[in-house]
């Protein structure tokens, strides 16, 4: 009887200390999403669209707590590196098709310099099912499109803000026109995802229990259940308008018959887009993140080629370059940054791609004639200028 009381009481504390226990555990679990908003409010997660397991699309999008803002970086899947899990040289897309996304994710952070905790990955045919159930993607188009693919048929697309459903999306993300503008492929990507996590904070009502049910099969990620909704919901409230997509540039070689882009400055310059346009879009400065500036690269030197290597590491970092040339006047010193909107804010921000300190501010008729009244800054390259930064006097 004694035995059989002590077994009673035993039995009724493990009853009590059960439910404890289960808050202790619940009140101990590591939300993933504070833990990395702790360092810097910033939230870094990568975007990964395959097309049969090999990744079409990859982007990572840095979203900024307090104010929204957000920036968003396209990884080329032929960046050659030596990838050394796979002992040789490739594309680094070649990574997500062989060793999985964990693995291609954990590379991209070695290549940028910048911890990415989460990636969320879906397949071409997902992301038409996801456009679907969210009634469209709105996304605007500059010029129609009239094209016949071979792979594709014949693909129509008018101009203007259109609202696309899952069919469209795919012909928008995989055609490519001979007309097209350098990078524009990759600008319709970026576009479209943007759409996509716009189309979520439109619908809040994805996100109830049983819709929620519906979407997040067609998406995988490193974190499941009450977590991934987190993540997701708060990517949806990225604010798009004010975004502006960019991509990363290289040198592109022959590899084994196979197109590769190598980053310039052996990847230190990729580092560096990234690390400036994550510390300006936490800054009061941020604003240059918020539209596109037209600038005009004018080579002041004697050595060919300057002008444009300038304009494609401002082209990387989403800048519009709208002219080069050279300067009127040649034997140029110093660089200069001309700042023709009167904004000193942005004006340094500019002037920082290229660690420029010379900067003069002009004002520009508004007669719409002037050829210059459609250029926000003017960058003259002196003889300072080494191709990639501006050396600092002694």
């Amino acid at each position: 009887m004694k035995e059989g009381k002590n077994i009673i009481f035993l039995l009724l504390i493990l009853v009590m200390l059960i439910p404890s226990g289960i808050i202790v555990a619940r009140n101990l679990k590591v939300d993933p999403i504070s833990t990395s908003l702790s360092d810097d409010n910033v939230l870094k997660v990568l975007f990964i669209i395959e097309q049969d397991n090999v990744p079409i699309s990859t982007n990572i999008i840095a979203n900024y707590a307090p104010t929204r803002r957000a920036a968003m970086f396209d990884i080329p899947a032929n960046i050659g590196l030596i990838l050394q899990q796979l002992e040789r040289t490739g594309g680094i897309g070649t990574l997500y098709t062989e060793k999985g996304a964990n693995v291609y994710r954990e590379e991209i952070e070695k290549l940028t310099g910048v911890d990415i905790p989460f990636y969320i990955s879906c397949s071409l045919t997902d992301f038409v099912h996801l456009t679907d159930l969210i009634g469209g993607l709105s996304v605007f188009i500059p010029s129609s499109v009239d094209i016949e693919s071979e792979t594709y048929g014949r693909i129509l697309l008018p101009s203007g803000s259109v609202l696309l459903d899952g069919d469209k999306v795919r012909k928008y993300l995989l055609y490519e026109d001979e007309a097209d503008a350098e990078g524009e492929p990759v600008t319709r990507k970026q576009k479209a995802v943007l759409a996509f996590l716009r189309g979520l904070y439109e619908h809040p009502e994805i996100f109830e229990k049983e819709q929620f049910k519906v979407l997040s099969p067609l998406l995988r990620s490193n974190i499941t259940g009450e977590d991934f909704k987190q993540l997701l919901e708060y990517l949806s409230q990225t604010d798009s308008e004010r975004l502006v997509p960019q991509r990363l540039t290289g040198a592109v070689r022959m590899v084994d018959s196979k197109e590769l882009l190598f980053p310039f400055r052996d990847g230190q310059q990729i580092k560096e887009i990234i690390g400036q346009t994550l510390a300006a879009l936490a800054s009061k400065e941020g604003t240059t993140l918020e539209r596109v500036y037209a600038l005009e690269v004018l080579n002041g030197t004697d050595t060919n080629g300057l002008a444009r290597t300038a304009s494609e590491l401002y082209q990387s970092f989403g800048y519009d370059v709208i002219r080069i040339g050279n300067a009127p006047q040649s034997g140029v010193e110093h660089t200069v940054l001309i700042d023709r909107i009167g904004n000193e804010a942005v004006a340094k921000i500019v002037a920082q791609v290229v660690r420029c300190e010379n900067i003069e501010s002009v004002q520009v008729s508004n007669d719409h004639s002037d050829s210059e009244s459609n250029v926000d800054f003017t960058l003259i390259l002196g003889k300072d200028f080494n191709g990639y930064t501006v050396r600092q006097k002694k």
